[in-house]
């Protein structure tokens, strides 16, 4: 049995690509945490995660060959699981046996947006961290980062208690495309830009309208339209470049995923107030780097955001020559010209306060505000706003047929 509060939350992580990397930079400000394992299938970048971790000073990390060898380890409490969307089922499948037949310690289990790729994936993921006793975690990290913590406490504090409720969220988030070639093949990883970034932009929205204290659950969603499109990476010259970059695999002459989606979602509240949600995203956005914009609007008064919109800024001419990169601004475009400058991006996008607010909550044996429960209405949402751009009609709640929903685009592995 274990017992709370845990002096220090030991976590293991599952994935050691680009996103387990820019959790490892915010670990540097959570308190009472060690990273002491990581497990993905190349050894490789295994190690390359166990040498930042030591260069880091997060604890003394070990390099598993198996993932059922990280769960058996003594000096793992908890698993964060960030490897790539069509692995995340077999992952969870596998802690919930070894913990199920008491080969494991671990008493928790994160998981990185979006928590599965359809319903009944999302829906079994919740099933399996429940019947394993485990406390779960969605890791949404724009819930937690800094600009919407301190523009929803503000809003509802100041304004919503005099005037009345926010009733409109709107939540862009556009950049050039993916880093990974899973990301680009709509049976890996789900679907396109929709699954890929909606998925944060429908959730922080959904944040924002609900009130200080209150569950997801005291908003109910209504109706749901959406609709992708594919207005870039089609092109043949793109669509050859994508194909150069990545290979074969990644044939969007033939097998695109959509990089342009909008979204509308009408709910109401517990008092039935009806609200809405205005959601686009972009893998066709050139311009300075990853650009993410909010707003949250009510009878008399305003918020919003512009990531890109920085205090910092610097400027190189044409002389200034050098390697391309990404240390200025993620998903960055170019090194020369006027260039924004995020001094802290994982607090900014809220990978540094989504893991504090973890680690506590796992340290202490308390439900974290964005559970897997939250993950699966996420999913839920997601697949209604590709089933209203397939059919082309509003998907009115509830709607028991996105139980076994699949995007078109996903279609081709299942």
């Amino acid at each position: 049995m274990t017992e709370f509060p845990k002096a220090t939350l030991r976590v293991g992580f599952v994935g050691s690509g680009f996103i387990a990397h820019f959790h490892l930079k915010s670990m540097l400000g959570v308190r009472n945490v060690e990273v002491t394992g990581v497990y993905s299938r190349s050894a490789e970048n295994r190690q390359r995660f166990v040498d930042q971790v030591t260069e880091m000073g997060l604890g003394a990390c070990t390099s598993h060959d198996s993932l059922e060898s990280m769960l058996r380890a003594d000096d793992v409490d908890a698993i964060w699981i960030v490897s790539p969307n069509y692995t995340r089922l077999d992952v969870m499948r596998t802690i919930h046996a070894e913990v199920k037949a008491g080969r494991s310690k671990v008493f928790a289990v994160a998981c990185e947006k979006p928590l599965a790729r359809t319903v009944r994936e999302a829906r079994e993921m919740l099933s399996l961290a429940t019947d394993a006793g485990l406390n779960h975690g969605y890791l949404e990290n724009q819930v937690f980062s800094t600009p919407v913590l301190r523009g929803k406490e503000i809003i509802w504090r100041r304004a919503a208690s005099t005037t009345g409720r926010p009733y409109l969220a709107r939540a862009a988030e556009e950049h050039a495309g993916p880093h990974e070639p899973w990301f680009w093949q709509g049976d890996k990883q789900g679907g396109g830009v929709l699954s890929d970034m909606m998925c944060h932009s429908v959730e922080v929205a959904r944040h924002l309208l609900t009130a200080p204290g209150a569950p997801r659950s005291s908003l109910r969603v209504k109706a749901v339209n959406g609709t992708v499109a594919n207005l870039k990476w089609t092109r043949p010259h793109y669509a050859d470049q994508l194909r150069a970059r990545f290979g074969a695999e990644v044939d969007y002459r033939n097998r695109p995923s959509e990089d342009f989606a909008r979204g509308t979602i009408a709910l109401e509240d517990e008092d039935g107030n009806e609200l809405m949600i205005e959601a686009t995203t972009s893998w066709a956005y050139v311009g300075a780097g990853l650009r993410i914009q909010l707003e949250l609007l009510g009878p008399e008064y305003a918020m919003e955001f512009n990531s890109l919109s920085t205090g910092l800024k610097v400027f190189m001419s044409r002389e200034v020559k050098g390697s391309e990169g990404e240390d200025l601004v993620e998903k960055q475009n170019a090194e020369q010209g006027l260039m924004p400058v995020l001094e802290d991006e994982p607090g900014v996008y809220g990978y540094t306060d989504e893991n504090r607010h973890m680690v506590e909550r796992f340290r202490k044996g308390e439900t974290p505000l964005e559970t897997f429960e939250d993950g699966l209405g996420v999913v839920e949402m997601l697949m209604a706003l590709y089933r209203s751009a397939e059919i082309g009609e509003t998907v009115r709640f509830p709607a028991p047929e996105l139980e076994d929903y699949v995007p078109v685009v996903a279609r081709r592995g299942a």
